[in-house]
């Protein structure tokens, strides 16, 4: 069974992480969708209001699991047993950082293989941080986020 981690904030999933988690989907058995803490970040939202995010976004995936950690990934991956790390990719600007975080984990975990996916051209702009910030003027997010995702977070700044 081969088993991969996507981590991230998830601060919040967007309509290009599903897109990402979706095409990890036909590649692998199993998907963990693994939630950071991330407090260095500073997110918007609290761990178990991004994990709740991400479980209601990802119900249609019988392949996905969300858990939360505030680890090495590399940590995590021995955790689950898993030796691949899907990330995402949306322009230069994220590679030079991923690239450098892959080395990184490798130089811990030399068998960990990080494999990067490009979203759909319909969601390459689409970021948490652009909703994050589209939020911070009450602006219009329905279109970068799956529905429930949009409903949670309505009620969430109610």
């Amino acid at each position: 069974m081969k088993t991969a981690i996507y981590p991230g904030t998830f601060d919040p999933i967007t309509n290009g992480h599903l897109d990402i988690i979706s095409r990890a989907c036909n590649m692998f058995d199993r998907i963990i969708v693994a939630v950071a803490a991330s407090e260095a970040k500073k997110p918007m939202f609290t761990l178990e209001q991004r994990i709740q995010m991400v479980q209601s976004a990802t119900k249609a995936f019988p392949k996905v699991e969300t858990i939360g950690f505030d680890k090495l990934l590399v940590d995590l991956a021995d955790d689950l047993h898993a030796n691949i790390v899907v990330r995402g990719l949306r322009a230069v600007s994220d590679f030079e950082y991923e690239l450098q975080m892959g080395y990184a984990n490798a130089s811990l975990k030399p068998d960990l293989e990080t494999i990067y996916l490009m979203p759909n051209l319909n969601h390459a702009f689409v970021s948490s941080s652009v909703v994050r910030a589209i939020l911070a003027y009450d602006g219009k997010i329905d279109h970068l986020v799956a529905p429930d995702v949009h409903r949670i977070i309505r009620e969430i700044r109610s």
